[in-house]
Order: structure tokens, then C-alpha cells, then sequence
């Protein structure tokens, strides 16, 4: 683990932390890249978390979700203490059986969902996965399934691609 502290700075509505620059180069050595998402594990304030290191504006940011800071006990303005390693574990987003049955019945739908980027399909995966009841669920991948094929707006989209 790489150790650090930092203010916890806020962009738009995005409260984050600058990873050093000395840690970033570590960061970047273990996971063999200095581009995209650098996938992290680690801890704030003794609060364990999931996490990427994201470059936006030309500065590398570790974004601070609620569940972090409610768990460290921090917010905006506080200085934080972390420990942050390279998190090679792959990490797969399960589709819901619901929208796999819906996207192998609907082939025009499937053929659209397979061509998008993999960060779209996780959103949508994420999207469904994360409602409450059956029904909004079987409502929900009725949508998607009408955006897949341009007929709807879903996810906050006009267009899937």
C-alpha cells in the first residue's frame, strides 16, 4: 500500500483527492499503463473501498463516493489519510437474467448492445441491476430494449451509439 494525505477538494459535484505524483508513478509501474482507469483498492481514514484513479482536466483524481466518506467519517474541506494499491482483480458486472432473456429474444437489440463500448454496457447493466422491485425491472428492460433499438431515451441517452 502506498500512503498518503490530502485534502478532500470538490469538482462540479465531485468531491476527490490528487494522488501524488511519486504514488502515481507507482500506481502506473504496477498496473503497466499510465492511461484510462487505473483500478485501486485501499483505504480511507481505516475505511476499506473499490475505487479507479482517473485522469480529468489534466490532474489524476481519486473520486470520493458517498459510502467512502460517510464510512471514513470525512466530507469536503477534511484532510484525509490513504492507502491505495493497484487492484488487479478483474471486475465483471452480471447481467440480470431478466435483460439477458429479453436481449436473446429481441436480435436487433442484442446486435446494438454487443457493439456498444463496454462502458456503456456496464451502465446499463449497472441501471438494472440496481432497481428495487420486479416490476421496475421488467419495466426498465422494456426500455432499454426500445433504446437499443432507437425507439426511446434511456440511461439519460438519445442514442445507444
Amino acid at each position: 500500500m502506498y500512503n498518503f494525505s490530502g485534502k478532500i477538494l470538490k469538482i462540479g459535484v465531485n468531491p476527490y483527492v490528487l494522488v501524488p505524483e511519486s504514488i502515481r508513478k507507482k500506481l502506473f509501474k504496477d498496473a503497466n499503463k499510465d492511461r484510462g482507469a487505473i483500478p485501486v483498492c485501499g483505504e480511507l481514514n481505516g475505511f476499506k473501498f473499490t475505487q479507479n484513479l482517473v485522469k480529468y482536466k489534466g490532474r489524476w483524481r481519486l473520486y470520493l463516493n458517498t459510502p467512502m466518506r460517510k464510512g471514513a467519517g470525512i466530507d469536503v474541506g477534511d484532510m484525509a489519510s490513504v492507502a491505495l494499491m493497484f487492484d488487479g482483480k478483474e471486475r465483471i458486472t452480471e447481467m440480470h437474467s431478466l435483460l439477458k432473456d429479453a436481449l436473446n429474444k429481441n436480435i436487433s437489440a442484442k446486435k446494438v448492445f454487443d457493439q456498444l463500448p463496454p462502458s456503456r454496457q456496464k451502465e446499463i447493466k449497472r441501471y438494472i441491476n440496481n432497481l428495487k422491485t420486479e416490476e421496475s425491472v421488467r419495466r426498465n428492460i422494456e426500455r432499454a430494449i426500445k433504446f437499443l433499438n432507437s425507439d426511446a431515451r434511456f440511461i439519460g441517452r438519445d442514442k445507444p451509439l
